[in-house]
């Protein structure tokens, strides 16, 4: 259908976009803005769990097994509301604890035990090997379909140099060592990689939902007619639940895809080890199961479809997502579907292959290494660019030691047979991570026991049955039982025949694992480090905020030592930078030729924890320090004590910011008070300054008259007793004021209510002082869009509110003014605009304060007292309404609002508040 270079160059380009999504997100974090920190981002991660096998296995298993291709996706969905309990847990464990990996946790939880880490990594190796090979696998098979073959049921044998599959594999072990290994801390969280496998989550989506809308409507007549035809061809049994036995297995592979969601060395690294929020779980809960709802919307459709359309044998069930394009020459459709498979594929093998060169470094490599003090003595400088060669050369192990598998021995099983094996073997981790999370007791002598007995019977029951497929094992096995003993069928164990290969293998593996663990737990005696690290485990949540105080850890070790083992990693550079963190954060200094506090091992045993794993570290600060046992008593003391320094420290600052604080209020009481001292000052001096004006008008005029009594002519008496009159009125409108504020501010002043008619009333006042504005050669525009509305109010108080703030505008001005008013919302809402200067932003607040203009007057004082604006906001608030200034469009804008449902006994509610206070 299409040449190899067409495929080859789409495959390779999609690389290269992953590439460039990989880069860009880098270089965002390097500037300090992480597109990752997201909750949507990390739930999307999250969907690293659907592979080529839910991509195309699902599909497979529904036309073989029907609804049960559900259960694979029921539990993660089922257990996903109790990862605030557990995944929570688990996350800040891991974040205290400097965690790097699935065998580093269960390590560090028995007491760093390095055989316990390395016998975790050996099986996940052996486990998630055979996972790794079906991505490979699928993918090669879809590029065999796109290339036009008719069915893909045997593997093309071709030398590996003719493989394209070969390629691509280094391809990803390419992508995998450059953005999977650039930070010697394997706690360090890889930006590029995450917003990659975010990209494929939504890209494979996309594809999937395209071709199953393809498949229902466009191949199909709807979703309804492929069920009608699928019963007519006999097919009914898919979509129902059969047999006896059918509630057990659905218990089952729920119960084992609960466990995979959790301890899959990939969903490991991308829920924990990425996590960067815990609050990031609250969006993961309910967006993964939505993302596995939609991926899995069509897969019966498909499944049934397929059945029905393409002969028996055509194509096998696995691939009738790309066939269907094929089929009907959708050329276009076809290749994308082929790259939503690989997107699937590409992302499970990116992340699993960091989490396994993590696991196979620190849990394997390291410590055999570090057990040699000849091999220390001689690479003590060279031991972090050993460890970062060798997770780089781990990645192409691994990676090539899937597409082994996947030439010898995975090419021969369905996509969904291999993985539910892998499923299984990932499964024994649970009773050692659900046990050491939640009990104490759990040992290191349990756990290890569990595992390795639950592994051997998964490899007993599940792994040695393909190689007698693929004929590595003769078939006598199968049919007469190890030793001729029948009860010892690989698939059925004392005579248990009748379930599943699955179920079966996964019954009695993680049965006797969890006996083991139970029973020798319970008989075996902890050691202190075992003690000690199940005390934090257990109670992560009551420990981990002093964590970073507690000194667990006795005995002698010098600065000399401990600089020179952190340098032998992460450099001399970045030592001694740590070093002066830890300085700054103790408060404790460092001499080089004294024996260091305890807390600077523990804090350097964390770091390297974080670099080379909890038993490798173990090992490196052990070599440099001479360490004393520590009882658990002492541990718990310890605990207990740190938890009571911290609370009395808690409580030390809680006083000491109520102190400040309450110092902060008398101190800006006090300033408050100084202020309005200074403020009544100048306005006695203001308010004396405004009487005395008229009075000498007064005395000057009156003694003349008195003076040339007779010698004046009687218009000259007329005109002084004219400005005599009007001076005496000026000074009694001052008067008036002052008054006015007394009686507002002690809650006696009364209001004449009535009801008015509100656009008669607002007419008058602006048309009173609109001959003033027009001489004074200003424009006044007015816009006043009200209907015929009435409204309880004082109309004496309100056209004082309206002329005050006009005249303001008046005398401020330089062209234009804009009176407005409306109703919005049960208000009425008068705006005043003038074009003038404007108020300074930092004197907005106090524009309403009576004694404000005495504070800013300037050297051309505005003619009045300044209590005008006072007045007003007193006279609109006993409105029950408010009034504001603030500069728009540059103009200053004066607004003042009164609810239209304004009522007398609201007012008088008001005048007792104010009585009594």
């Amino acid at each position: 259908m299409f040449s190899n270079l067409i495929i080859i160059f789409f495959t390779f380009g999609y690389l290269a976009l992953l590439f460039a999504i990989a880069w860009f997100s880098e270089l965002k974090a390097k500037q300090g803005k992480r597109l990752s920190n997201h909750p949507a981002i990390y739930a999307l991660t999250l969907a690293v769990y659907c592979t080529v096998w839910t991509y195309y296995g699902s599909v497979g298993r529904a036309a073989t097994n029907g609804l049960e291709f559900l259960t694979i996706y029921i539990g993660p969905s089922l257990i996903a509301p109790l990862w605030w309990l557990i995944m929570r847990k688990i996350i800040r464990i891991s974040k205290v604890q400097r965690i790097s990996s699935i065998a580093d946790f269960i390590s560090s939880r028995y007491g760093k035990n390095i055989t316990l880490g390395g016998v975790v990594t050996v099986v996940c190796l052996l486990g998630v090997l055979p996972y790794t090979s079906i991505q490979i696998k699928g993918v090669a098979s879809s590029f065999e379909i796109l290339q036009g073959a008719s069915s893909i049921a045997l593997l093309q044998v071709v030398p590996f140099y003719q493989d394209t599959a070969f390629y691509l594999a280094i391809g990803l072990a390419l992508f995998t060592v450059l953005f999977g290994t650039r930070d010697i801390e394997a706690t360090a969280q890889h930006e590029g990689m995450v917003m990659a496998v975010a990209f494929e989550s939504i890209f494979k989506l996309l594809a999937f939902l395209v071709v199953g809308i393809f498949v229902s409507f466009f191949v199909f007549d709807g979703v309804v007619e492929i069920f009608d035809q699928a019963e007519k061809a006999g097919l009914s049994t898919l979509f129902q639940m059969k047999g006896d036995g059918s509630p057990t297995e659905w218990f089952w592979m729920s119960a084992l895809s609960m466990m995979a969601i959790l301890f899959l060395p990939r969903q490991f690294q991308m829920s924990v080890i990425e996590n960067s929020n815990e609050r990031h779980i609250d969006t993961a809960m309910w967006l993964f199961p939505l993302y596995l709802l939609l991926i899995n919307l069509f897969v019966m459709p498909i499944a049934l479809g397929g059945l029905v359309y393409f002969p028996s044998g055509s194509f096998e069930a696995d691939t009738f997502v790309l066939a269907f394009p094929i089929a009907f020459d959708q050329k276009w459709l076809a290749l994308l579907v082929f790259l939503g498979g690989f997107s699937a594929a590409t992302g499970m093998i990116i992340v699993s292959t960091i989490a396994l060169s993590t696991m196979v470094s620190n849990n394997l490599v390291m410590p055999a290494l570090l057990l040699s003090k000849h091999f220390q003595a001689r690479n003590q400088h060279q031991l972090g660019k050993i460890l970062i060669w060798t997770r780089r050369l781990a990645i192409f192990g691994i990676i090539l030691a899937a597409y082994l598998y996947y030439r010898h021995v995975a090419g021969q099983f369905t996509l969904v047979s291999i993985g539910l094996i892998s499923f299984v073997a990932i499964a024994q981790f649970a009773p050692a991570i659900i046990g050491g999370i939640f009990w104490k007791r759990g040992a290191r002598v349990g756990a290890l026991a569990g595992i390795i007995g639950g592994f051997i019977i998964w490899f007993y029951t599940l792994v040695i049955p393909t190689m007698i497929t693929t004929g590595y094992i003769d078939e006598s096995l199968m049919t007469e039982g190890l030793l001729g003993i029948g009860w010892l069928k690989p698939h059925g164990l004392l005579g248990f025949e009748d379930l599943s290969y699955i179920t079966h293998g996964l019954f009695f593996s993680l049965s006797i694992n969890v006996m083991l663990y139970g029973t020798l737990s319970l008989l075996a005696n902890q050691s202190s480090k075992e003690h000690n690290q199940a005390a934090v485990f257990v109670d992560i949540f009551k420990h981990s905020e002093t964590m970073d105080d507690v000194v667990i850890w006795k005995g002698q070790a010098y600065l000399y030592d401990l600089k020179r083992l952190l340098s032998s990693f992460i450099g001399k550079e970045r030592t001694d930078q740590v070093l002066e963190e830890f300085e700054k954060s103790t408060g404790k200094s460092l001499n080089q030729n004294e024996m260091v506090d305890p807390a600077l091992v523990n804090y350097s045993e964390r770091l390297l924890s974080g670099i080379i794993g909890a038993a490798s570290a173990r090992i490196m600060v052990s070599s440099v320090v001479k360490e004393e046992e520590i009882t658990m008593d002492e541990v718990l003391g310890i605990l207990k004590e740190t938890q009571e320094l911290k609370s009395l420290n808690n409580e030390l600052n809680a006083k000491s910011q109520a102190l400040k604080k309450a110092t902060e209020e008398l101190q800006d009481l006090n300033q408050t008070l100084r202020l309005n001292d200074m403020l009544k000052d100048e306005f006695i001096s203001t308010v004396t300054h405004e009487m005395k004006t008229p009075i000498t008008s007064i005395r000057a005029f009156s003694e003349i008259l008195l003076e040339e009594e007779g010698s004046l002519s009687q218009d000259e008496s007329r005109k002084f007793l004219d400005i005599i009159i009007q001076e005496t009125n000026r000074m009694t409108r001052l008067i008036d004021q002052v008054l006015d504020l007394e009686r507002f501010d002690s809650g006696k002043q009364e209001l004449n209510l009535e009801n008015v008619a509100v656009k008669s009333i607002l007419m008058q006042a602006v048309n009173s002082i609109a001959q003033v504005i027009k001489e004074k050669g200003l424009k006044l525009t007015v816009a006043i869009e009200l209907e015929n509305i009435e409204m309880i109010m004082d109309q004496d108080r309100i056209t004082q509110v309206i002329l005050n703030l006009m005249s303001n505008a008046s005398k401020f001005a330089q062209r234009d003014i804009y009176f407005q008013a409306k109703i919005n919302q049960d208000q009425l809402i008068v705006t005043i605009k003038d074009d003038g200067k404007g108020i300074p932003e930092e004197e907005v607040p106090f524009i309403f304060d009576k004694f404000f203009q005495a504070k800013n007057q300037t050297s051309k004082k505005p003619i009045g007292s300044g209590l005008g604006l006072a007045i007003c906001k007193k006279i609109i608030t006993y409105h029950q309404g408010n009034i504001k200034v603030e500069r728009l469009d540059g103009m200053t804008c004066f607004e003042f609002s009164i609810p239209i449902q304004f009522q007398q006994t609201q007012i008088k509610t008001n005048e007792q508040n104010s009585n009594s206070r």
